[in-house]
C-alpha cells in the first residue's frame, strides 16, 4: 500500500507541478539560472545553499518554480512526500491559499493521515513565520541565509517529528 501511494502522489506531483508552472504562473520570468550557477554564489548565501539544495537532492532548476525550493531551503523543510505536503500546510499557515495547494493539502492528507500531526505542526509553523510566501526571492540570492532565516523564520517554531 505504501508504495502505491507513493507512485500515486509522484505521478500526481510531477505531473501538477508542470501543468502549475504553466498554467498559474505564465506571467511570472523564471530565473535563468543553472545549478551549476547557484554553486557559483559565494558559501553562505541563499544561492549557494540553493545549489547545494538541488546538487544533494539531485534536482534540476524547474522554471518558474525556483521560489518553492527556496522556501524548502529556507525553512529547513525535506523532499520525502510527506515534507512536500508538510511545505504546502507550512505555506498555508504562512498566508499562501491557491486551489494547487488546498488540492495538495487534501490528496495528501487522506493519503498520509499518520503523518497529520506533523502537518500541523508544519501550519503552525509557517504561521509563526514573518509573511514569506509572496516575496521574489531571485534578487536576495547573494545575501547571506542567516540573515533572512533570522528575519522571516520563526526557530522557535522547530517541527519534531
Amino acid at each position: 500500500m505504501k508504495t502505491i501511494r507513493l507512485r500515486l502522489m509522484m505521478a500526481l506531483y510531477d505531473g501538477s507541478s508542470r501543468l502549475y508552472a504553466q498554467l498559474f504562473k505564465r506571467h511570472k520570468k523564471p530565473w535563468g539560472i543553472s545549478k551549476m550557477a547557484f554553486l557559483a554564489y559565494p558559501s553562505g548565501t541563499l544561492g549557494a545553499a540553493l545549489g547545494e539544495f538541488y546538487a544533494h537532492n539531485g534536482f534540476d532548476v524547474m522554471p518558474k518554480l525556483e521560489n518553492h525550493d527556496v522556501f524548502h531551503v529556507l525553512t529547513e523543510t525535506g523532499t520525502a512526500i510527506q515534507d512536500e505536503i508538510a511545505m504546502q500546510y507550512l505555506l498555508l499557515g504562512n498566508g499562501k491559499i491557491s486551489l494547487y495547494l488546498l488540492a495538495m493539502i487534501g490528496i495528501g492528507t487522506s493519503l498520509y493521515p499518520e503523518h497529520f500531526r506533523y502537518f500541523v505542526q508544519s501550519f503552525r509553523k509557517g504561521k509563526a513565520c514573518q509573511p514569506f510566501h509572496g516575496l521574489e526571492f531571485s534578487h536576495l540570492l547573494e545575501h547571506p541565509l542567516s540573515m533572512l532565516q533570522g528575519m522571516l523564520i520563526a526557530k522557535n517554531a522547530t517541527i519534531h517529528f
